[in-house]
This record gives structure tokens, sequence and C-alpha cells, in this order.
């Protein structure tokens, strides 16, 4: 565009030359030497205006030229201030988000088999290169002796105790009690049980074996006991108040007031915490642990049919045609991003505004003007082709007056 920008210029240069040295010869060439006049005026005007946007015309430092480089930070702000006001504004942003509507689209992305086949693999491929990054002998160490120093850290008897004073809050242990004697009880009802006990009688009964009533009396013994038993059990079912529930109860509280606050307890479980961190085999089994892990998964995670990933697409798909089907899901997610919608563009506008502030400011001048040349240059240099034919077109005009007016 600047060859032919310049070489209409050329051109009228000609033409103004071989017009005025052949004007004498006829009239018909002074209106072309005004053309070809007033068309150089008009190029040179408009190459002048088009290269002072950019740089000094011919090096020459005049007024007014190099009009981008010297406000490239004005120009920052301005782009700045347009894209925030223009784009990021908070009803323009809101209606775009209602227009658009996420859950939906993304419910019907997620529908789509090859769109949640593509979630699975992009996950798969993050995982895959985690693991290449965490199978590291470095990575190993850092993570046994962070689950040791954790462990070391762990105060065993109270922590035992607050987790048992949670599950006994409110009697929730009486339901597991009650399981606990049902079972019992169901047991002792079984005929091999009674079998059992009745066979630890009879071998315990030695006065008896001599007169051949050690089996009668052990069968009898074995159910007069688990008829016993069944109906203590019973009766503890049935009252909440009894007993041996009260007793259970208060037994455990005991427990549980030694282990969060008897020294003796606290020391003993410590005692046991460091035998077992200080054991080599723990360690060992941490490492051991660690590289089975990373193994499995890698060796699945590496296969085009990973059935991590498979379980992955399984879940996106499931999850699309869900969100798809329950409409209430769909408006509510709508309304939490448009609700969350204005804070995040009020906290980051502002950040983008002084990114874009500083990064014109920072732009490299040439590399600015460079840039600018290439996306508008073309169209700029259609100001110079006109001007050339524009300024010629009224170099007749003018060269027409100027007869007329004689």
């Amino acid at each position: 565009m600047k060859r032919i920008a310049l070489a209409l210029l050329c051109a009228a240069l000609a033409l103004y030359a071989i017009a005025t040295a052949l004007e004498a010869r006829h009239a018909a060439f002074g209106w072309v030497a005004a053309f070809a006049e007033a068309a150089m005026v008009g190029a040179v005007a408009d190459w002048f205006a088009v290269v002072a946007l950019f740089r000094h015309p011919l090096g020459l430092r005049i007024p007014h030229t190099a009009i981008i480089p010297r406000n490239q930070e004005r120009i920052g702000a301005n782009l700045a201030r347009f894209i925030c006001d223009h784009f990021l504004s908070d009803q323009q942003v809101l209606e775009r988000l209602r227009s658009i509507g996420p859950a939906a689209r993304l419910a019907d992305w997620l529908r789509d088999p090859s769109h949640a086949t593509q979630v699975g693999t992009h996950l798969t491929k993050a995982a895959r290169y985690g693991l290449s990054a965490l199978d590291d002998p470095r990575v190993r160490d850092f993570i046994r002796a962070s689950v040791l120093e954790r462990l070391e850290q762990v105060d065993v008897a109270p922590l035992a105790g607050r987790l048992l004073d949670a599950l006994t809050e409110n009697r929730r242990h009486q339901e597991l009690l009650d399981d606990v004697l049902a079972q019992v009880a169901a047991l002792l009802q079984d005929e091999g049980v009674q079998a059992r006990i009745a066979t630890i009688l009879a071998a315990e009964a030695r006065l008896l074996r001599y007169v051949g009533l050690d089996q009668l009396a052990a069968d009898f013994a074995a159910g007069r006991i688990a008829a016993a038993v069944s109906r203590t059990v019973g009766e503890m079912g049935e009252d909440p108040s009894h007993p041996l529930r009260l007793r259970f109860d208060a037994t455990l509280a005991r427990f549980v007031e030694r282990l969060q606050h008897d020294p003796a307890f606290a020391t003993k479980g410590e005692s046991i915490r460091d035998e077992l961190l200080a054991h080599p085999a723990l360690g060992a089994y941490l490492h051991g642990v660690w590289g089975d892990v990373l193994a499995w998964l890698r060796d699945d995670l590496g296969r085009d049919d990973s059935s991590i990933g498979r379980r992955i697409a399984a879940i996106a798909l499931t999850l699309g045609e869900t969100l798809h089907a329950d409409v209430a899901m769909r408006e509510w997610i709508d309304g939490q991003i448009i609700d969350a919608a204005p804070r995040w563009i009020d906290r980051y506008r502002e950040q983008i505004r002084g990114f874009i502030e500083d990064r014109v400011r920072r732009w490299n001048t040439e590399e600015l003007t460079g840039e600018l040349e290439r996306n508008i240059g073309p169209d700029l240099q259609f100001v110079r082709i006109n001007g050339t034919l524009v300024g010629g077109l009224v170099g007749l005009v003018i060269h027409a007056l100027t007869l007329a007016l004689r």
C-alpha cells in the first residue's frame, strides 16, 4: 500500500513535469498541470499527516508529530477506560449472563458424550502430569516426613477421649449396645453355641464323669446359662434404665474422662505412639504405600481405556443429564452466578484497568507503533491515495475558478 501511494505521487510529479513542459503548445496541458500540482500537494500533505501519527517526518522534531509515541500513556488510560466502561460494566455483564443461561449451557455441553469424554481425557492428562511430578524421591521423603511429623504431634489419649465423648453424646452409644445385645441374644439361641458351652462345662465336671452324668449336667447347665443370659439381655434391651446399662454408661464415662484428663493415660498413649513412629517398618510401609498408589494410578491413567477417565466421563455425563432435567437447580446456579458476578466484577475491574494501562505504558514504542501500523496501516495508505486524487480534483476546480476570474 505504501508503494502504491508513493507510485501515485511519482506519477503526479512526472505528469506535472510533462504538462508544464507542454503547456505552451495547448491550453489543455494547463489543466493537466493544475491537476498534477494539486495532486502532489495533497499526496505530500496526507503523507505528512499519516507519518506524524507514528513518528517525526524525515526525523524532524516538528511540533505535534509522533503523536502515538508521545501519548502512549494517555492511550493506555483511554483504552483501559473504554474496555472497562463498555465491556465490564455491571449492567452489561449481567445482561450477558442472563441471556446465555450459564447452567443450561453447561448442562447441554456436558450432555454431549463427546464433551464428557473430553472432560475425562483432559482431567486424566492433568492427573498423569501431576503423578509424574509427584513420583520423585524428594516428594516421597517429604510426604513421609510430613506424615510422621504430624503423627508425632497427635495427643493420642485426649484425641481418643474427645472422639469417644462425641460418639457417646446424647447416649448415641446405646444404639450400638442394643445391636450388640441383639447379636448376643441370637448367638446364645444357636444350638451349636449351646453345645460348645456344654462341652466346655462337661470337661470341667470331673467328679460327675465317674457316674456318667457329666454330659447331662453340662447340657442342663448350658441351657440354664443361655436362658439366664438371654433373659438378662432381653431385660436390658427393653429397659433403658436397666442397672447394667447404667453401669455400662458410668464405666464408659469414667474411661472417657481418664482419656481426656488422666496424665498417666496421656503418657501411655504418647509412649505407644512414639514406639510406633520410631519403628523402621512404619517409614518403609508409608514409602511402599505411596509407591504402590502412584504405580497403580500411573498404570491406569496411562491406558487409553483408563477406568478413572471413564469414571470421570460418566460422572460428567450424569451431571449434565441431571442438571438438564432439574430446572430448579439450574435456576439456583444462574442466580448464584448473577448474585456473585457484581462482586467479582467490582473486585477485578480496577485490576484489569491497571493491567491494561501498565501494559501499554511498558510497551516498547517501536513495537506499539509497529503493531498499529500493521493493523491500520493499509487504511492509512488509502488516505494518501485519496489525498492524491482529491487534491488533483481540487486543483482542477481552483484552475477553473482562476480562469473564470480572469
